[in-house]
This record gives C-alpha cells, sequence and structure tokens, in this order.
C-alpha cells in the first residue's frame, strides 16, 4: 500500500467513490488551495489503475491560547480493503503530518454506535474520553449527505 497526499483535482476525483458524495470541482479546488487543509490517498496498488482504496482528511485549527492541532475531518476505506490496516495506515499519516507542522494534538468526533471507526481510531493510538454532543448549524450551502458523516 503507498499513501501520499492529493494534490490535484483530478486525484480527489478519481477518489470520489470514498466520499458521501459527487466532488464539486470547485469546492476540490478551494479544499487543495487553502493552507492547513490535508487529504491523503491510500493506493493498494499504485502502479495498477490508479484508484484510491481509502482516505483521510485533516484541517488544523489554531487558537490562540493552545496553539495547533489537527481535525480529523473524515476517513473513508472501500469495502473490500477494510479490516487490512488501511484506515489506521491513514490515521498514522495524518497524525505524522500533524507532529511535522507542530500541532500538540490529533482530535476526530465519531458517533458513538460506529464501532469500527472508534476501533480504527483506537488501534492507531487514539483514546476515547468519552461521551461527545455535536451542535451544528445548517447554512443550506454545499453539503452532500449528513452532517454527521465525519467518522
Amino acid at each position: 500500500m503507498e499513501i501520499r497526499p492529493a494534490t490535484t483535482v483530478a486525484e480527489l476525483t478519481a477518489a470520489e467513490h470514498l466520499f458521501d458524495g459527487p466532488v464539486r470541482p470547485d469546492a476540490a479546488l478551494r479544499f487543495l488551495e487553502t493552507p492547513g487543509h490535508h487529504l491523503f490517498l491510500a493506493y493498494d496498488d499504485p502502479h495498477g489503475d490508479g484508484t484510491p482504496v481509502g482516505f483521510v482528511s485533516g484541517v488544523e485549527t489554531i487558537h490562540p491560547d493552545k496553539g495547533a492541532e489537527m481535525f480529523l475531518y473524515e476517513l473513508g476505506v472501500a469495502e473490500g480493503h477494510r479490516r487490512r490496516g488501511t484506515g489506521r495506515a491513514l490515521v498514522h499519516a495524518l497524525a505524522a503530518l500533524a507532529r511535522e507542522r507542530g500541532c500538540y494534538g490529533m482530535w476526530v468526533g465519531v458517533d458513538t454506535d460506529n464501532e469500527a471507526a472508534s476501533a480504527t481510531y483506537r488501534s492507531a493510538g487514539g483514546k476515547d474520553e468519552g461521551e461527545f454532543a455535536s451542535i451544528n448549524w445548517s447554512f443550506g450551502q454545499g453539503a452532500s449527505g449528513s452532517a454527521s458523516g465525519h467518522g
């Protein structure tokens, strides 16, 4: 398996089967051009057809009294590639980048009934810190799928 950062809209479009909905070229370009936004793609056979089998995205957040931390925004692995270490490897890649960029930590929100995601994050070194409530605002722009599909 090879993991590498996505750098083009074409790479993101080739991975859209892993996302909640179709890639919007305008949003993909904005994501790629915005500092602090990161997306890694996993390839099972990088010399084959080049179809990604997984991804992880993260966003650096910065606060005046805390410094920078990485928010693991979303993780997705193709059905036939789950439970083979792909998700864990992607989380490790994002964590390594976070350390490299000076982040003091990394966090992810996960639905409490999403046992597969929780197991993946724990196997990658994450620690469950207990109950967490997510309060959302919807402005009706852009998001396809559910607002809770972040992990």
